[in-house]
C-alpha cells in the first residue's frame, strides 16, 4: 500500500513548500525595468490613488485570494498551530491555481484569538480579491466570517461552505438515483461543527430565496450527547440556533435512536462510529454520506451491507468522494469575475446545482465527478458568476 504521508514529506524537503511567486512580464532591460518600477510604475499608482476600484484592474488585486489560517482545526490533525499549518494552506493555493487559475497565497497567523485574527485580515485585505478562511475553529469561525462581511471583497469559510456545498450537490444526485424527491428526505447530521452547522442551513435553505432553494422535509443534528432539541440545558449559543431549522418534532436520544426513520446520514464528525445494523434502520434505499477523514463513520462496504443505496465518503479511494476541490477554486473564479463583494446564499446555490449538473447521469457509484476532473470548476465559476448578477463575468487569462 502506498505511504503517502512519506512520499509527501520526501516531495517536501525536496521542493521547500509548493508554490512559488513567478513573473507576468519580461525584465530583460532597462527599458523594462523602467516599466516594472521606477518612473513608470507611478503612473498606475496615481491612477489608483485617484480611483480606488481601478486596483482591479491594474494589480494583481482582480485575481488574488488570501488563505488565512491559525491552525487551530486542521483536518484529522487538530490544533497545530500556524506552522505546522502552512503545508495544508500550500496545497490549498496549490489547487486554487490549478483548478481555478487563481494565485492565492498563504498567510497563518500566530494568534488564535478571535478579534486580533479580524483585524489582521481587514488590515491586509487591500491587495486580495477575496479570502478564504481555513481550518478555524468552531464557534470562533462564524463570528470572523460574519466580521468581515463588510470588506468590500468575498469572504468565505470553506470548511463551513465549500464542504456544504459539495454535500448538497452529491444529495441532489443521490436522491434521483434512490427514486425519491429532496424535499422528502429526513436527513440526520452527525457533528456539529463548522461543516455540520453550514450543511443544516444550506439543506433546509435558512437565509435563501425560497422559490430557487428546495430544502429537505427535516434535518436533526446530533452531537456527541446525542440529539439537539430543545430539551437540552448544556447548549451553546450556536447549537440552540440550530433548533430554529432543525429537529421540529424534538427528537431525543442517541444518533442511533435516530437514525429511525431517516432517509439520509450525513456524518462530519469521528470514524467508526456505525455498524451495518445501524444503517438497517433507516429507511428503505438509505443514502450515507460518512465525511470523517481518515476513518469514515461507517466503512462502504458495511454501509451497503446494513442496506444502504448510495454511499459517499471524504476519501479518495472509495466511490463518490465529498472533496472541497470540487467547488472553491469554481466558487472564488466566479465570484472574482463578477467583482462581487459577497458570496451570496443564491451563489451557494448556484454552486451547488451547477456541481451537480456535472454528472449527467448519475449512479449509485457515481453522484459527484472525480475531484480531478478539470471541467467542474469553469462550469461551477460561470454558473456563480451569473448568480452573481455581475457585469464582467469574462474569465481572467493569468499565464
Amino acid at each position: 500500500m502506498t505511504d503517502f504521508g512519506e512520499r509527501s514529506l520526501i516531495i517536501h524537503e525536496q521542493l521547500r513548500g509548493k508554490i512559488a511567486v513567478t513573473g507576468k512580464m519580461p525584465l530583460e532591460g532597462q527599458d523594462d525595468l523602467s516599466i516594472a518600477y521606477t518612473p513608470g510604475v507611478a503612473k498606475p499608482c496615481l491612477a489608483i490613488a485617484e480611483d480606488e476600484n481601478k486596483a482591479f484592474d491594474l494589480t494583481i488585486k482582480r485575481n488574488s485570494v488570501a488563505i488565512i489560517s491559525d491552525g487551530s482545526a486542521v483536518l484529522g490533525l487538530g490544533n497545530i498551530g500556524p506552522l505546522a499549518a502552512i503545508p495544508v494552506m500550500e496545497g490549498k493555493a496549490l489547487l486554487f491555481k490549478e483548478f481555478g487559475n487563481i494565485d492565492a497565497w498563504p498567510l497563518t497567523l500566530d494568534t488564535q484569538d478571535t478579534a486580533e485574527i479580524i483585524e489582521t485580515v481587514r488590515r491586509v485585505a487591500p491587495v486580495f480579491g477575496g479570502v478564504n478562511l481555513e481550518d478555524i475553529s468552531a464557534p470562533r469561525c462564524f463570528e470572523i466570517e460574519d466580521a468581515l462581511q463588510d470588506l468590500g471583497i468575498p469572504v468565505f469559510h470553506d470548511d463551513q461552505h465549500g464542504t456544504a456545498i459539495v454535500l448538497l450537490a452529491a444529495l441532489i444526485n443521490a436522491a434521483q438515483v434512490v427514486g425519491k424527491e429532496l424535499s422528502d428526505l429526513r436527513v440526520v447530521v452527525n457533528g456539529v461543527g463548522a461543516a455540520g452547522t453550514a450543511i443544516a442551513r444550506l439543506l433546509r435553505c435558512v437565509g435563501q430565496d425560497e422559490e430557487t432553494c428546495l430544502s429537505v422535509k427535516e434535518v436533526v443534528m446530533c452531537d456527541s450527547k446525542g440529539a439537539i432539541h430543545a430539551g437540552r440545558d448544556d447548549l451553546n449559543a450556536v447549537k440552540k440556533n440550530l433548533l430554529a431549522f432543525t429537529n421540529p418534532e424534538g427528537k431525543a436520544g442517541s444518533i442511533y435512536d435516530l437514525l429511525e426513520g431517516a432517509d439520509v446520514f450525513v456524518g462530519v464528525s469521528v470514524g467508526g462510529l456505525l455498524k451495518s445494523e445501524d444503517i438497517a434502520r433507516m429507511n428503505e434505499k438509505a443514502i450515507v454520506l460518512a465525511m470523517a477523514n481518515p476513518e469514515p463513520e461507517i466503512m462502504p462496504d458495511a454501509a451497503r451491507e446494513g442496506g444502504a443505496m448510495v454511499v459517499g465518503t471524504g476519501r479518495s479511494d472509495f466511490p463518490n468522494q465529498v472533496n472541497n476541490v470540487l467547488a472553491f477554486p469554481g466558487i472564488f473564479r466566479g465570484a472574482l469575475d463578477a467583482g462581487a463583494t459577497t458570496i451570496s446564499p443564491a451563489m451557494k446555490i448556484a454552486a451547488a446545482y451547477a456541481l451537480a449538473g456535472t454528472v449527467k447521469d448519475p449512479v449509485a457509484e457515481r453522484i459527484l465527478p472525480s475531484p480531478m476532473d478539470r471541467t467542474v470548476a469553469p462550469l461551477i465559476a460561470k454558473a456563480v458568476c451569473r448568480a452573481a448578477g455581475g457585469a464582467r463575468c469574462q474569465p481572467v487569462e493569468n499565464d
